[in-house]
């Protein structure tokens, strides 16, 4: 407790990091005057779970892609494409044209469940279950048609080094455009639900403000950063696959309003139009996808041999739905593993956001303005420090922190 020159008391409250308003383990410490959030403090590393060093280790590159995509349960194509990427990259690996075009489809697949996910979940935040429920069996459609396609609800297994693991037949076309078509009918009742109903309105409007300078100023990516009027998204500013192709634009909230408050509110007006943005993306994907393999070496032995020889560094940077995610990768020859994996997911950028999102706000719009960034710390958490003689664990800060990088970077470079 602190006592200023007003005899204000602030008191500070833990929320997390085990809490019904959070879905994964995270702390939030909150300086309070009463009921008003003064000042927070992210703390984060409870999941560390050493996905990068256990990719460095498998015995080929290709196990890793299946590691890559437990990263995240909900991303599993985001991160698995960044991925095959960079590798790509590194390995001068070309990709047949309508391999691109699977991928895309895949991945826009993945951020109409992903946006319908956060969308029942923020519901259930505000304490409005029914719409909760409803959004989840909406969901239900596109889980089904992903499972279809590629042989599971959750983690696909279809891209490849080169390429993807599945096509896309002519004969499951049909199936495709019946789900589309479900959307498009459901899609106006979605949006009177989340846009017009008087609850959400109260909950959400001026709630978590995140101005576009500050945006700009904590480098928020995503709905979080379209949502404060920047138009930010790497499948417009550098169109990767297929993406080249589409002329996909950046949804910022004034489409409907006509003006950016960067609240709550509009974080749901973005991912609602990016709903609908996926499902007209997939139309145009499977209206222009050409014939033609989906990968470029389909022999297994042939495939691992081009990686061993290879050598190289590689960046795959992808439009994942809660932002830029990044993975960096760097090949040596003769070595059949990766020998450096590093990722940077989005809601490690966007956790810089919050402190500012909640100052001022009640203790009750905590759940819902933290929720509003769709968090994900299994994407985020990356290191935890041991001393090995007394296994005390150790938090480093910002100088130490940028010290050491600027010296394994050195190192790395040597």
């Amino acid at each position: 407790m602190t006592v200023g020159e007003t005899e204000k008391a602030t008191y500070t409250i833990p929320v997390g990091p085990i809490h019904p308003a959070l879905k994964e383990p995270v702390q939030l410490m909150l300086e309070i005057e009463g009921e008003k959030v003064v000042n927070t403090d992210v703390l984060v590393g409870q999941v560390h779970r050493s996905v990068e060093w256990l990719g460095m280790n498998r015995n080929n590159p290709v196990q890793t892609i299946y590691l890559a995509e437990r990263i995240c349960g909900i991303c599993n194509i985001c991160h698995p494409f960044c991925l095959v990427m960079a590798v790509e990259q590194a390995a001068d690996i070309a990709v047949p044209h309508r391999a691109e075009y699977i991928r895309v489809i895949a991945a826009e697949m993945e951020r109409i469940h992903s946006h319908i996910l956060w969308a029942g979940v923020a519901a259930h935040e505000i304490g409005f279950d029914t719409v909760f429920y409803l959004t989840w069996r909406v969901r239900e459609e596109i889980m089904d048609l992903i499972e279809y396609l590629f042989g599971n609800r959750v983690t696909k297994a279809v891209l490849q080094f080169g390429g993807v693991r599945r096509d896309i037949t002519a004969e499951q076309l049909p199936r495709i455009r019946q789900s589309l078509d479900y959307y498009k009918s459901i899609f106006e009742h979605l949006r009177r639900i989340f846009l017009e109903d008087r609850t959400v309105r109260m909950r959400t409007q001026h709630v978590g403000i995140l101005s576009t300078e500050d945006a700009l100023r904590l480098l928020a990516v995503g709905p979080t950063a379209r949502a404060s009027g920047v138009p930010k998204d790497v499948r417009q500013d550098q169109p990767y696959g297929a993406y080249a192709d589409l002329n996909v634009k950046a949804i910022t909230p004034d489409i409907i309003t006509g003006t950016v408050v960067g609240d709550v509110y509009d974080r749901i007006i973005v991912r609602l139009l990016e709903i609908k943005q996926s499902m007209e993306i997939i139309e145009e994907c499977i209206a222009r996808m050409p014939e033609g393999p989906i990968m470029s070496e389909s022999k297994m032995p042939r495939l691992l041999k081009l990686l061993t020889d290879a050598a190289g560094e590689g960046i795959g940077r992808v439009e994942a739905p809660r932002g830029e995610d990044i993975h960096y990768v760097r090949l040596e020859a003769g070595q059949s593993t990766l020998a450096t994996w590093k990722v940077r997911a989005p809601t490690y950028v966007n956790l810089m956001a919050v402190p500012t999102m909640l100052k001022g706000m009640q203790i009750a719009d905590v759940p819902i303005v933290f929720a509003s960034i769709d968090p994900c710390q299994s994407c985020t958490n990356r290191i935890v420090v041991t001393d090995k003689a007394t296994g005390r664990r150790s938090v480093l800060g910002y100088e130490e922190f940028h010290s050491l990088s600027v010296e394994k970077t050195k190192e790395m470079q040597r």
